[in-house]
């Protein structure tokens, strides 16, 4: 016996189709109204501080922000009761984004600065790759991530390295330039190591002595080395991970079990041991 549904059920399943399904006509048109307002909303947050316009249009601004707020409210409530396991879209990357996109507004209530902190909803354009849907920019996006996630125990050695540098950096020009050069103390001396080794140079504190204009030369050479090593580190880990991608990129399907054999120079199935059409 076929279960008739409530007007409830109906109402889940029309938005579950609206909200999460881009293949659609009404949901890829919803995407596009949210991109367009997620755009105008940061350029709201973004108009308010400047002063003239601040002054003249605060009001009308924050109106405006009330009601994208709303709108963006409505949705985030109607994105959890309209899918089977709420709690995994509440916890999940989107989920927190689309939280933090509302949550300001409610909180510049009780503290009016918060709704500067609207700005964050621009981080909500990362639905943009999940919006058009295009297998290129989903295949570099995947092989970017598994780049960085190869590359991160990498980076923690390096960043460690590099702060022990700069210790002991700031605490050597401490010694050798002192208070009259403005290294007032340790803390300051790193925050010195760390400007010039990043190559940032404010240039609010410099050293005077002869010694320390040499010891800040080797530091600021280091710091083009700094630099390029990450990058290094992660470009070396996307090209292997491009290498991946390209070897697996044919399937091939056996004709007498229909598994699929994702090697192009597989000439074998791997299930049966058939051999496999070679397009």
């Amino acid at each position: 016996m076929t279960k008739i549904k409530s007007k409830y059920d109906i109402f889940r399943q029309k938005t579950q189709i609206i909200l999460y399904g881009t293949n659609t006509f009404l949901g890829r048109l919803f995407d596009l109204v949210l991109l367009g307002l997620i755009l105008l909303s940061v350029l709201l947050v973004m108009m308010d501080t400047v002063e003239g316009i601040n002054h003249k249009y605060h009001t009308y601004l924050v109106a405006f922000e009330w009601i994208i707020t709303i709108f963006f409210t409505i949705e985030y409530i109607l994105r959890i009761i309209s899918i089977q396991k709420p709690i995994k879209y509440i916890f999940s990357f989107y989920g927190i984004i689309d939280l933090m996109a509302i949550l300001p507004m409610y909180l510049s209530i009780f503290f009016p600065a918060t709704n500067i902190l609207t700005i964050v909803r621009v981080m909500r354009f990362f639905r943009l790759f999940k919006i058009l849907h295009i297998p290129q920019i989903s295949q570099q996006s995947k092989q970017l991530r598994e780049a960085m996630d190869a590359s991160k125990e990498k980076i923690l050695v390096f960043i460690y390295f590099v702060i022990i540098s700069a210790v002991i950096i700031g605490a050597l020009m401490y010694v050798v330039e002192g208070k009259e050069s403005g290294f007032t103390s340790i803390p300051v001396g790193i925050y010195w190591a760390i400007v010039t080794l990043t190559t940032v140079g404010y240039g609010d504190i410099s050293p005077a002595s002869p010694f320390g204009q040499f010891l800040a030369s080797l530091v600021m050479i280091m710091g083009y080395g700094i630099i390029a090593v990450p990058t290094g580190i992660v470009t070396a880990e996307f090209a292997k991970s491009s290498l991946r991608s390209n070897s697996i990129s044919t399937k091939k399907t056996c004709k007498k079990c229909n598994s699929q054999v994702h090697f192009d120079s597989a000439k074998y199935c791997y299930e049966c041991g058939e051999i496999l059409p070679d397009n």
